[in-house]
Parts: structure tokens; sequence; C-alpha cells
């Protein structure tokens, strides 16, 4: 288990009402753990806390937080701290995908970056220099998408700013690197098709394709334990090395000098069918 993490510590969740970010929740409740959601307000958010609230009285705070506002993410650090003393992990998780174009036609650009990257930022941004500042190992695990590194067609927005999370949690871990030597660290964690409100689109039962969220989160506690920076999840559908062959076709379309998103250009197409046999 990761140093950050077991009984008596603090986890921050943010987007930690529903899907992969309550699930997270439970397993820091399971360990032992004091537990701050942060998520947007009503019923979910009440339904979250009482359940997380049940088996750990006195160790689970709910925020109602819109991530995608500055103050209202450094308001949350505030109380989380003022409520438990010190954070050691913090699992920037909040996110949106309602849909985007590349002229935005539904003008849902702003709030989307707002959300996913800056969300992200913010939150590293409020709680790393109190855990560098500390004498405790600390972890903030960012959730980026494949999405963020293959950028299909389709969904601009959404790519740019799942883009803009794996540049940022680079940039942070080789920051924290120097000034900590590891002993605190950032992940970017990469879920494959996981079903959840957030990728439902009105579906009531999970595709064969997709992993719940219980599974993507054994993965990923899995990989804290060991020293994977990039965890990339697979799922029913696509296995790691299929994963691997996609990303590498991306940046080789930069060092080949292909057109951008070749995979998806049709003049390469048996190009591509023929690089994912090898």
């Amino acid at each position: 288990m990761h140093a950050a993490l077991g009984e008596g510590k603090t986890g921050v969740v943010t987007g930690g009402a529903s899907g992969i970010g309550l699930e997270i929740a439970r397993r820091l409740v399971g360990l032992g753990m004091k537990v701050a959601i942060a998520d947007l307000g009503g019923a979910r958010l009440d339904a979250a806390a009482a359940e997380l609230e049940a088996p750990a009285p006195g160790r689970v705070l709910a925020v109602e937080t819109d991530i995608g506002d500055d103050a209202a993410v450094l308001a949350m650090r505030d109380r989380v701290l003022a409520r438990f003393g010190a954070v050691e992990a913090v699992f920037a998780n909040a996110g949106m995908q309602p849909g985007s174009s590349i002229f935005d036609a539904e003008q849902n650009w702003r709030r989307i970056i707002d959300v996913n990257m800056w969300g992200v930022i913010r939150t590293a941004q409020a709680f790393a220099p109190g855990m560098i500042a500390s004498a405790r190992p600390g972890l903030i695990v960012n959730t980026g998408s494949k999405q963020g590194i293959t950028t299909p067609p389709g969904d601009p927005a959404y790519n740019v700013s799942k883009s803009g999370v794996k540049t940022f949690t680079e940039a942070l871990q080789h920051d924290l690197r120097k000034a900590t030597g590891d002993r605190v660290e950032a992940r970017l964690f990469i879920p494959g098709f996981v079903f959840t409100p957030l990728t439902s689109r009105g579906r009531t039962e999970k595709p064969a394709g997709a992993w719940t969220p219980s599974q993507v989160v054994d993965f990923l506690f899995d990989a804290l334990s060991s020293d994977d920076f990039y965890i990339l999840c697979p799922d029913n559908e696509v296995d790691r090395a299929t994963d691997e062959k996609r990303i590498l076709w991306a940046a080789m379309d930069i060092t080949e000098n292909r057109q951008p998103l070749s995979r998806w250009h049709g003049a390469y197409d048996d190009a591509f069918r023929d690089w994912l046999k090898k």
C-alpha cells in the first residue's frame, strides 16, 4: 500500500459523490482513513455522504464544491484542513463530458476546461504546498483519459482538457520529485471504458465492454502499490497491448510526419491495421 494511504490519514476525493470518485472514497474509508468528498451539491452528494458515514462516523466530510470555480476549491481546502488538520492523499477526479464541437456550437468549451483541466490544476495548487511543507508522505492522483493522449475526433473540448491534465501531472510529478525526493508524488490515472453516470448516456445496464467503477479502482489501488506513474487501465474491449500500439501510433503522427489524427484519416487504414498486428 502507498505510504500516504492508511488508517488515520486523510484523503480528499473530488467528484466523490458518484462513479469512480465514490468508489475511491469507499476504499479510503475501508482503509480507516478520514475522507472528504467534494462534488456539486444536491441529493447525490447527500446520499454519498450518508453511505460513507455509516461505517465511519466522524470520519467523513462532504463539501459542496463547484470544482471549476477557483474560490470554491480554496474554500473546500480550508474546510477540509479545519476539520481534519492535514491531508495526505488527494484524488482529483471530478470531470464532465457533455460533448463538444470544434467551433463550440454548444457553448460549453469554457466550462469543460474549467472543470476538467483547471479543476485538477487548482486542486493540486491548493493542497500540494501544505503536503510539501509537512514531513509526511503525500500522494496526488489526477484522473486523465486515453482521449487526452490519442485525441480521437468527436469531442475536442474534452480531449483538450484531458491533454492538459496529462501535461500538468507530468510537470507536477517532476517538481514534487525535486522538492521532496518522492516523499510527495503525483500519479496520472488513465481509466479505460468504465460504466459511470458520466459515460452511461442514458443506458441503465453496463455494456459488455465496460468495467465497473469497482474494477477500475481495484486496478488503481493495485498500481498505487508500485512505482507506476502512468496508471493505464484496460477494459473488457481493449487490452494493454492494444492501448500501447494506439498511443505509439498517435505519437508517430509527428515523427512520421503523417496527417494529424491519421488513425481516422482514411488514407492510413491499411497501415494502422498492419501496425496493430505487429
